[in-house]
């Protein structure tokens, strides 16, 4: 959530921020909040004058009534219950009016870093880097889909009898394959210094504003109407929970979690080619990353878990590119992501495997997470995670890269945790 006091500050620049991400209604809500904003501290300063009031009257009924006036005090007690009721309006419009304000703040995206690149959709995104060349497969190459049938390792016909479509059934060495690239992503995240994690799979709705899914995602989200609980759409969003309504100390950053969990997303309005097999799933299996730090700091962590990620990839043997994304497909609540794509030899396609972004001080905002630094002062913290890394779409390169004549051959880095050099 966006900093009233920086919306204040500095209105034009968070509409020209805003409109880099093509938030159509930027000027129009900033200047709403504006408005309602200057008549709130109004009503505010009004209210507070009559508190004055009434604490003065309040100590002169006090002393007439030492001075046995009992006529002129009970005069004045009129005049406090006529106050008192004014201050019991006042304050219910302040309430009504930070109401507004705290829901209009909830509706507005995160301002992009000024090195997002301008641009309306993934068309207009920049290539970083490329690490790897492209593999060029024989004519015969199968993808995914075709391989998981095969060797009958992956299900999605099962899935779609169990559950619907999105929801594959990993059998054998399939399933075996997604423990092994879980532990893998784990232990190395572990190495790197992350703590782990093992977070429910189901948040309140505070956790889902806290984090900026609600109410941006609720109709991406799966809902347990009941309980009027969600699904989680990613461990980022327990994990950095962990943490709402905290105020930590200098000397407990940087903060580094990491976790596994599965994920769901509704993905509605999602369909086509881009769908098939792995590529877009209603349940998959995730790796995350996530880290609280000083904002001083977080532009050079972000660049540290961007070659955590790259390196886990390599060890993969995949072959990937790092993405900055530009102003209209960066998320809404992210100030800068990096996303990684694999190369699918077989789609002939890239596939986002990872986004790792910096959300500043957006979502530390709406968490009321901060810090107390060296001098004693209160500041909001910066919050950043990444995926490291989403198992469908890896899995899927996995399967179509590394493919020959006598199956799937698995990296060396993972064949410790399947237990076999070659899945057939």
């Amino acid at each position: 959530m966006l900093q009233l006091q920086v919306i204040r500050e500095n209105p034009q620049e968070v509409i020209a921020a805003l409109k880099k991400k093509h938030y159509a209604p930027a000027e129009e809500n900033i200047n709403a909040i504006l408005r309602l904003d200057a008549e709130k501290r109004s009503v505010q300063q009004e209210l507070e004058s009559v508190l004055q009031e009434v604490n003065r009257i309040s100590k002169e009924i006090g002393l007439l009534f030492k001075q046995g006036e009992k006529e002129k005090a009970d005069a004045l007690k009129d005049q406090t219950a006529s106050l008192k009721e004014r201050n019991k309006d006042l304050s219910a419009k302040v309430s009504e009016l930070e109401e507004k304000i705290q829901n209009l703040l909830y509706s507005i995206p995160n301002t992009p870093h000024a090195s997002v690149p301008e641009g309306r959709d993934a068309a207009e995104n920049v290539i970083e880097r490329q690490v790897g060349q492209i593999d060029h497969l024989p004519a015969d190459a199968l993808p995914h889909w075709e391989i998981a049938s095969r060797y009958d390792i992956i299900d999605f016909e099962l899935g779609n009898k169990i559950t619907g479509a999105g929801f594959p059934v990993y059998k054998g060495k399939g399933a075996r394959l997604q423990r092994a690239l879980i532990n893998f992503f784990l232990d190395r995240a572990v190495e790197a210094g992350y703590l782990e994690i093992e977070p429910p799979l189901m948040i309140n709705e505070a956790s889902g504003y806290g984090t900026g899914q609600l109410p941006d995602k609720d109709a991406q989200m799966y809902q347990v109407g009941l309980d009027n609980y969600y699904l989680i759409p990613t461990a980022e969003v327990p994990v950095t929970n962990l943490y709402r309504d905290c105020l930590l100390q200098e000397k407990d950053l940087p903060v580094k979690n990491c976790a596994y969990s599965a994920c769901f997303r509704r993905e509605a309005g999602s369909y086509g080619k881009d769908v098939r097999g792995l590529n877009r799933l209603h349940q998959f299996d995730k790796v995350e990353i996530v880290r609280i730090e000083k904002p001083e700091d977080s532009y050079q962590v972000l660049e540290e878990m961007c070659r955590h990620v790259g390196k886990l990839l390599e060890d993969l043997e995949l072959t990937y590119r790092v993405v900055r994304l530009c102003g209209g497909d960066i998320s809404f609540t992210s100030a800068l992501t990096f996303d990684f794509e694999v190369y699918s030899a077989a789609q002939q396609r890239w596939l986002e495997v990872s986004s790792v972004s910096n959300f500043e001080t957006y979502q530390a905002n709406r968490l009321h997470l901060r810090y107390k630094n060296a001098e004693g002062k209160t500041r909001l913290l910066h919050t950043l995670n990444g995926s490291a890394i989403a198992l469908p779409r890896v899995v899927a390169a996995l399967l179509e890269n590394h493919q020959c004549a006598e199956g799937v051959r698995m990296p060396k880095a993972l064949q410790p945790y399947t237990g076999f050099e070659l899945l057939n």
